[in-house]
């Protein structure tokens, strides 16, 4: 899931084609050649799934966001018409300073096949809503997910860049939303509020969004997001 534009850290409150078929040659009743069997066409490993123009259709709308958000130019893009080639495993490690920035489920080091993203940042109080979408092949959003409660484990704290201050991460089970989803919490008393990290899957969709927006740690608006862009997505793929 990796997109060709520079990592930006969140804002903090500071306190294939079909092979020609062999054909036999046939004359009185027997040939000296047996017939070649029928190549099959090798099967698109990304048949079915939604290309980034057809993920950003999915994002929530202006709309959606609270009076006083705006999208930020900087951190609107997506893959465009086409499929890129997917990561082939994990990191056996996570860089857990990922899960400072808009783009924090790169955290997983597991890379899909399309995306589409965007940030929205109030001009009043700096709070940051972000929201992705990645979509990849088989069930590899499955193993995102999975590994997201790995990175949980591994990344229970981490240095904020803007604060250099330390950064508390808990992770959990999120029911109701999707097919599974886990959010992550993260807290510092530097802050004047936390930061919630949601991911969800859809199929084979991974809906991620960062909320820094209220005094929840951004949970509600989070959990309202996601829920939005889900609906938003299994309404795109019937349309495909």
């Amino acid at each position: 899931m990796r997109h060709p534009s520079p990592y930006r850290p969140a804002r903090t409150l500071l306190a294939v084609a079909v092979l020609p078929l062999a054909l036999a040659a046939c004359s009185s009743g027997t040939s000296d050649h047996p017939s070649a069997a029928p190549t099959k066409a090798a099967k698109d490993p990304d048949a079915g799934l939604l290309t980034g123009a057809r993920l950003k259709k999915a994002l929530a709308p202006a709309s959606f966001f609270a009076s006083g958000f705006a999208v930020d130019p900087d951190g609107a893009r997506d893959s465009g018409a086409t499929y890129t080639a997917p990561s082939a495993s994990a990191a056996a490690k996570p860089d857990c300073s990922l899960l400072g920035g808009t783009s924090w489920i790169a955290v997983t080091g597991v890379s899909g096949v399309s995306f589409a993203q965007n940030d929205y940042v109030s001009k009043d109080t700096s709070e940051d809503i972000a929201q992705e979408i990645d979509t990849f092949r088989g069930a590899t959003a499955a193993e995102v997910l999975k590994g997201l409660e790995k990175t949980a484990t591994a990344c229970t704290t981490f240095t904020d860049t803007q604060t250099h201050s330390q950064v508390k991460v808990t992770g959990a089970a999120t029911p109701g939303l999707g097919d599974t989803a886990y959010t992550l919490t993260l807290t510092d008393s530097a802050w004047q509020n936390g930061t919630t990290l949601l991911a969800v899957r859809s199929g084979t969709d991974v809906v991620s969004v960062l909320s820094t927006d209220g005094h929840d740690n951004g949970a509600a608006t989070a959990g309202k997001l996601a829920a939005r862009i889900v609906t938003s997505l299994r309404a795109e793929h019937q349309r495909a």
